[in-house]
This record gives structure tokens, C-alpha cells and sequence, in this order.
């Protein structure tokens, strides 16, 4: 039979047996889990160029479209001071006459109406006077 010494040294034998057995397991997961790391990476890094390349090129085409826009509000802008400019020369070319002939028919219809209350003061007189 075996002595206490010895029984003590199996036992720790088997602790470390059992011990080493789990340490390489978690090595071996360990190892896959890196090697798991390592191909997402690898994918990550193949995937990455294209995704810049489409990024790019949807800047430069939002970019062009900008300057576009740029263009236009450009056009918008002259078009909107010709308008004004016209505005300005359609205004000054009709309010004037516009106002001419108002004062000439105001100026008329005081004398109208002056000859008409003169006409009534004489009429008036007339009849005072026969």
C-alpha cells in the first residue's frame, strides 16, 4: 500500500494534470478565438480600401453637384437683379407720365369745378340783379 507521502504526491500529480489539461484548453481557445481576431481583421483590412474608394467618389460627385447649385444660385442672382433693374425702368418710365397726368387732370377738374361755382356765383348775381 502506498504511504502518506506518496499518496500526497499522486494527488498533487493529478491536480496538475488536470490543472494543465484545463490551461491548454483555454490555450487552445485562446489560440482559435486569435486566430478568429486575426481573419476578421484580414477582412476588415480587404474591405476598407473600396469603402474608401466609394466614399471618395461620392465626395467628388456631391462636390460637383455643389458647385453646381453654386452656379445656379449664381444665375438666380443676376436674374433676380435684372428683374429689379427692370422693375426700377418699368416703374420710372410709367409713374411718370402716370403722375403728370393725374396732376392734369386734377389741375382740370379745379378749374371745371372753379368756372362751375363762378358760373353759379353769376347766375346767382344775375338773378339778385333783375
Amino acid at each position: 500500500m502506498l504511504t502518506g507521502g506518496e499518496v500526497a504526491a499522486l494527488v498533487a500529480a493529478v491536480v496538475w494534470a488536470v490543472l494543465a489539461t484545463f490551461m491548454c484548453v483555454a490555450l487552445v481557445k485562446l489560440i482559435k478565438l486569435i486566430n478568429e481576431t486575426t481573419k476578421v481583421v484580414s477582412e476588415v483590412g480587404d474591405r476598407t480600401p473600396p469603402l474608401l474608394d466609394d466614399m471618395a467618389s461620392t465626395v467628388e460627385r456631391t462636390n460637383t453637384s455643389l458647385e453646381r447649385v453654386e452656379e445656379i444660385t449664381a444665375n438666380v442672382q443676376a436674374s433676380s437683379e435684372d428683374v429689379s433693374t427692370m422693375t426700377a425702368l418699368t416703374r420710372s418710365v410709367f409713374t411718370g407720365p402716370l403722375v403728370r397726368i393725374a396732376s392734369f387732370s386734377y389741375a382740370v377738374r379745379q378749374v371745371l369745378g372753379r368756372r362751375k361755382a363762378l358760373a353759379v356765383v353769376r347766375g346767382r348775381k344775375r338773378k339778385e340783379n333783375r
